[in-house]
């Protein structure tokens, strides 16, 4: 016996309730292999024609399709789609996970794993130095903006004027050292382009110092960056000089890892 469906809370929007049973219908599928409308319809509780318009709205986004001859529907390529992307950041995750510990160990700062996710940057793993005096805050999961930290600069560094505009829309102010100026940004993406690294100082947060360097697939895109932050008192000028060249040869290494230029 299939297991029961949970009900939607009463009261519930009814795009809510709309999305309940879409993911119901997949989570069938998934379960049943292929079903028709009124298997469908009938294991979420509603009429056929409601059935028929999820499926619709599925089947538009290739995430179910239908047997022509059958009528029956199954689970669609879109869904690949969508399991290619998170293999690939868990891939990237797991690649780069024993490297940002040494990384962390070597400089004993905080080591971020980042990706662009539309206008911000998503943080996707962090490793904390141990015996760091001042606890990090956890920025795993968060979303920031693109232009105020050194992750999104590195991030953004390789995009043409129409790809800039449309991945930072605006430039709001967080802190006073945060780039607000569209010209004094793509001035510094230039500088991050030919240095292979961006800094950071004070402008996320006050008091927080960051350094970020590019990690690239197979075909040498950037897809991701990898940083150390810290305290500015701690993280000077002469602790960057030194900490940055560890930085950049470990963004490197996780490139290498994920097929960018294949060493033999």
């Amino acid at each position: 016996m299939p297991p029961a469906v949970s009900e939607p809370e009463v009261g519930a929007p009814a795009s809510v309730q709309s999305v309940d049973r879409a993911l119901t219908i997949l989570e069938l599928l998934a379960r049943e292999g292929e079903a028709g409308v009124t298997e469908i319809a009938a294991d979420l509780g509603v009429h056929k024609s409601t059935a028929f318009r999820l499926l619709a709205t599925l089947e538009a986004h290739r995430l179910v399709e239908q047997d022509g001859d059958r009528g029956r529907y199954r689970l669609g390529v879109g869904n690949l789609r969508l399991a290619g992307a998170t293999t690939a950041r868990l891939d990237l995750v797991t690649e780069a996970r024993p490297v940002c510990r040494q990384l962390s160990a070597d400089t004993g700062e905080t080591v971020n794993i980042t990706v662009r996710s539309e206008t911000s940057a998503l943080y996707l793993d962090q490793v904390v130095a141990g015996a760091s005096a001042v606890q990090s805050h956890n920025w795993v999961g968060q979303h920031i903006p693109l232009h105020a930290t050194s992750n999104g600069k590195v991030l953004l560094s390789e995009l043409d004027d129409t790809e800039l505009k449309r991945a930072v829309p605006v430039l709001p102010r967080v802190t006073d050292r945060t780039v607000t100026s569209r010209a004094k940004l793509r001035t510094e993406l230039n500088e991050v382009r030919e240095a292979g690294y961006a800094v950071a100082v004070d402008e996320l947060e006050v008091g927080l110092t960051a350094a970020a360097a590019p990690i690239r697939n197979a075909h040498g895109d950037i897809i991701a960056s990898m940083s150390i932050s810290g305290p500015t008192f701690r993280l000077t000028e002469e602790k960057l000089e030194e900490a940055v060249p560890m930085l950049v040869a470990a963004a490197t290494e996780v490139s290498h890892r994920l097929g960018w230029g294949q060493r033999t």
